[in-house]
C-alpha cells in the first residue's frame, strides 16, 4: 500500500484508478455534504491538494459524486464531493442530486456537513440537519468562511443545528483544516487495508457532444444511477472515474462533460468542464465515442475524433440510441459508411450500434473497447515483421524518383507506448505519404490494430 501511494504521488498511478463504486481498495471514506454554495467543492479541492472538483459562484455546479483521496498525518483516506442538498425543489437537477448525496451517505465512514457562517442557518441547513440525525454514523458540523474572530463567534448560532460541536474553517485559505483533520482521522473504523497492489488499470473514456447518452451508457453498465442523467445537455460537468469488474472486465470507465464547438461555450463554467474532458482524452487508453443517431455524425462529432486520433488513443465509434431510428436491412450498413467517408484516412475502427435504454450490445462494446486496448499495446518481434513487410515491400517498392530507387532494407517496431514503426532506407527523403499509406494498410492487412492509430517513420539506412 505504501508503495501504491508513493506511485500515485509521483505520478506513476492515476489518483482516480482505483476509486471502484463503493471504493472497497480504500479503508476510509468521508463524504461532503450540505446545501448548494457553501464550498463544499472548494474544501474537497483543499483535503485532496489539486483542482479536481470545479468551483464556481453560481450554486448547483457539482452534480455527480467526486472521488479524489487524500490522507493526513499517515492516514489514508478517500474524500467523496457530492452536489448542494436541496429540500422541496422541482428543479430535475436537484432532485438527482438529493440521491447523490443520500448514495454517498450510504458509502461513507465520515460525514462532513458543511454550512456557511456568512449566511447563517438556512432553512435547508435545518432539513439537512434532520436528515443526518437519523445517519447511524459520525457526523463532523463544518462552519465554512470562517476567516476573522469576528466570524468565529458568528458560528455560535450553528449549536442550534443539534448536532453538538463544530469546527470553524476557511475552505479557501486552508485554515482550520488540519485541527478539522485531526478530529476526523480519530473518527475512522478499524479497517483491515488491502495490502493487494494491482498493475495500473486501463482507462477508458466515454467522450462526445452533450447528451449523447455517455452517463446513461456508464449507468446502464454498473446497474447503479451513478452518475445524473438528464434529457439537459451538459449535466455532467466533471470527469469521473468508475471502476468496472463484471462480466471479467477490469479497468475504469470515465464519464466527461459533452464537447461542445467553442463557439457554443458561453459559461466560464463548460469552458472549465470541456477542458476537464478534454484532459480525460488524453491521460486515457481508449475513447468510446457516443454518437447520437437522431442526429448523425456531425462535425463536432468528427472534431473530438481527430481530437483522439491526434492524442493516439485507442478509438470505439459507438452510434447510441439505435432504438429510436427506422431501420431496414440495409440502414447500419449505410450509416457506417457515412462514418467511415468522414473519418478517412484513418477508417480501421470498430463501429457497433447500441442502445442504453435497451442495454442493446453493451457488452459487446466493452468487448471490442478491450481488444482495441490490447491491440494499442501489442508488440511484434522484430524478426517476425522484417519477414512480413520486407517481403510486401518487395513485391510492391516505393516508386522512383528521378531515376533514383528506393530500397528499404530494414524494419521494425519502436519501444513507445503506442504502436510506431521505422523503415530503414537508402533515401527515406522521397518516400511519399501516399506509399506510407501503403504499408500501413498492409500492416493493417497482417496485424490486428482495429481501432489504433499506427505512426510510420522512414529512416536513413
Amino acid at each position: 500500500m505504501a508503495k501504491f501511494v508513493q506511485q500515485c504521488e509521483l505520478g506513476a498511478l492515476p489518483f482516480n484508478a482505483y476509486f471502484c463504486q463503493k471504493l472497497q481498495f480504500m479503508s476510509n471514506i468521508i463524504a461532503i455534504v450540505g446545501r448548494p454554495n457553501v464550498g463544499k467543492s472548494t474544501l474537497f479541492n483543499r483535503l485532496i491538494k489539486r483542482r479536481e472538483a470545479i468551483v464556481d459562484s453560481v450554486s448547483g455546479v457539482t452534480r455527480d459524486r467526486n472521488y479524489g483521496k487524500s490522507d493526513w498525518n499517515g492516514v489514508e483516506f478517500s474524500v467523496i464531493d457530492t452536489g448542494g442538498y436541496v429540500i422541496g425543489s422541482d428543479d430535475i437537477f436537484e432532485a438527482e442530486i438529493r440521491k447523490q448525496v443520500e448514495l454517498a451517505i450510504e458509502e461513507t465512514d465520515v460525514i462532513l456537513f458543511v454550512v456557511d457562517v456568512e449566511e447563517g442557518i438556512n432553512p435547508m441547513d435545518e432539513e439537512v440537519a434532520k436528515l443526518l440525525r437519523k445517519v447511524k454514523k459520525p457526523v463532523v458540523l463544518v462552519v465554512n468562511k470562517v476567516d476573522s474572530a469576528m466570524r468565529t463567534k458568528d458560528a455560535f448560532e450553528f449549536y442550534n443545528l443539534g448536532l453538538g460541536e463544530y469546527f470553524t474553517i476557511s475552505s479557501g485559505s486552508g485554515s482550520g483544516t488540519g485541527e478539522l483533520l485531526d478530529h476526523v482521522i480519530t473518527l475512522f473504523p478499524n479497517k483491515e487495508i488491502e495490502e493487494n497492489v494491482e498493475e495500473e488499470l486501463p482507462r477508458f473514456a466515454v467522450v462526445g457532444r452533450p447528451n449523447a447518452g455517455k452517463s446513461s451508457f456508464i449507468n446502464a453498465l454498473i446497474g447503479e444511477d451513478r452518475y445524473i442523467v438528464t434529457d439537459i445537455a451538459g449535466t455532467t460537468r466533471d470527469a469521473i472515474d468508475t471502476r468496472f469488474t463484471k462480466f471479467g472486465f477490469d479497468f475504469n470507465l470515465v464519464d466527461t462533460a459533452g464537447i461542445r464547438r467553442k463557439a457554443k461555450v458561453k459559461e466560464d463554467l463548460e469552458f472549465y468542464s470541456v477542458m476537464r474532458s478534454i484532459r480525460a482524452i488524453e491521460h486515457s487508453d481508449v475513447c468510446i465515442l457516443m454518437l447520437d443517431a437522431t442526429r448523425g455524425f456531425e462535425g463536432q462529432d468528427q472534431n473530438i475524433f481527430w481530437l483522439a486520433e491526434k492524442n493516439r488513443k485507442g478509438i470505439v465509434i459507438l452510434v447510441n440510441k439505435w432504438d429510436l431510428i427506422d431501420k431496414d436491412t440495409m440502414t447500419s450498413k449505410r450509416f457506417e459508411e457515412m462514418i467511415r467517408k468522414q473519418i478517412e484516412p484513418f477508417t480501421d475502427v470498430p463501429i457497433l450500434f447500441i442502445s442504453t435504454l435497451t442495454k442493446q450490445r453493451l457488452i459487446k462494446a466493452l468487448e471490442v473497447a478491450v481488444n482495441v486496448y490490447e491491440n494499442r499495446k501489442q508488440r511484434i518481434p522484430t524478426s517476425k515483421f522484417n519477414d512480413v513487410m520486407l517481403d510486401v515491400i518487395e513485391k510492391n517498392p516505393p516508386p522512383a524518383i528521378k531515376g533514383k530507387y528506393i530500397k528499404v532494407k530494414y524494419c521494425m517496431q519502436l519501444p513507445t507506448p503506442t504502436p510506431q514503426f521505422a523503415f530503414f532506407a537508402n533515401l527515406p527523403q522521397y518516400v511519399k505519404d501516399p506509399y506510407k499509406r501503403f504499408i500501413e494498410n498492409k500492416l493493417r492487412e497482417h496485424y490486428d490494430f482495429s481501432g489504433v492509430p499506427i505512426d510510420i517513420y522512414m529512416r536513413e539506412k
